[in-house]
């Protein structure tokens, strides 16, 4: 018996590693990582794929800064039946429609409003196991309505590597009243933007324009000893009244540039080299000198 019971137990481990291998890297999404800004209006597909297991649930999530995730849509075939269910306040509203057959499950949203500006995951579950593909992040503007807040970022610029920066991001909130929130992003083009710092709900860097409700407020984000992996673009991000506004973003290009120590160091080996061809030349000469003395 505990011979059965140890088999039965490496049988299941077994099973649930080999589940999680194949579960890992089936999803996939050539906007996975990606930051799609689009006009209230428009209409969006966000794209997933499912070609290495029919027979895994598929779910769309939607996450919005500050709050919890939200459960979109199911999906899941079997024996050529296709089974789809919304949930939650999706269950219906009609602008949220899956195209979803084997090997796919994508995600249309029509007539977007900014309300729709959140970060979308793709999610699969295989035998137990909830794995998410990279989350895709939507961001809805709105040029005729009133924003809630403008943002301004830095110029883009090239730094020298083990320097320092600040980048700065200038709020102009409008009237809507409560506080606001500033996050700060990092794209650096091979992994999925990522969250880096927040300043939460401080409003302490404004300052009230005379005979307005308009707020100004700088938000800092100092960055030191920079090295190669500080490389790409930031984006400021403000939270308020339930919409989401981005920045155009401040790419950070890090060049390197010769200090006064390479340059004395490059100087030296120069020296070097030539002073060791001069010895060699010298030593040849005394070589060959002596060579013709003595046959002479």
């Amino acid at each position: 018996m505990p011979s059965l019971k140890l088999f039965f137990c490496l049988m299941c481990l077994f099973t649930g590693e080999k589940a999680k291998e194949r579960n890992v890297n089936f999803l996939s999404s050539p906007q996975a990582g990606k930051y799609l800004a689009v006009n209230v209006g428009d209409n969006v597909t966000l794209q997933c794929s499912n070609e290495d297991n029919d027979s895994a649930w598929l779910f769309w999530y939607k996450n919005i800064l500050g709050e919890k995730p939200k459960l979109i849509s199911s999906f899941y075939m079997y024996d050529l039946n296709i089974f789809i269910t919304f949930y939650n306040e999706f269950r219906e509203n009609k602008r949220f429609k899956l195209e979803s057959k084997e090997g796919k499950n994508d995600l249309h949203i029509l007539h977007l409003n900014v309300s729709d500006s959140a970060t979308y995951y793709c999610a699969s579950s295989y035998t137990f196991v909830l794995s998410f593909a990279e989350g895709i992040i939507l961001s809805v503007r709105d040029s005729d309505s009133n924003v809630p807040a403008l943002v301004h970022q830095s110029v883009s610029g090239s730094i020298q590597l083990g320097g320092s920066v600040t980048l700065n991001c200038t709020v102009q909130t409008g009237t809507c009243d409560g506080q606001h929130s500033v996050y700060w992003f990092k794209d650096s083009g091979e992994a999925r933007p990522g969250l880096i710092y927040t300043h939460g709900d401080r409003n302490d860097q404004c300052e009230r324009k005379p005979d307005t409700q308009t707020h100004t407020c700088v938000y800092n984000l100092p960055l030191q000893s920079l090295n190669a992996s500080h490389a790409g673009t930031y984006y400021c991000a403000v939270a308020s009244c339930g919409h989401i506004v981005f920045g155009n973003g401040t790419e950070l290009d890090l060049k390197y540039q010769d200090s006064h120590l390479v340059n004395v160091l490059r100087s030296a080996l120069l020296f070097t080299s030539l002073l060791s061809v001069l010895l060699a030349f010298l030593v040849c000469k005394v070589m060959n000198k002596h060579l013709w003395g003595n046959k002479h």
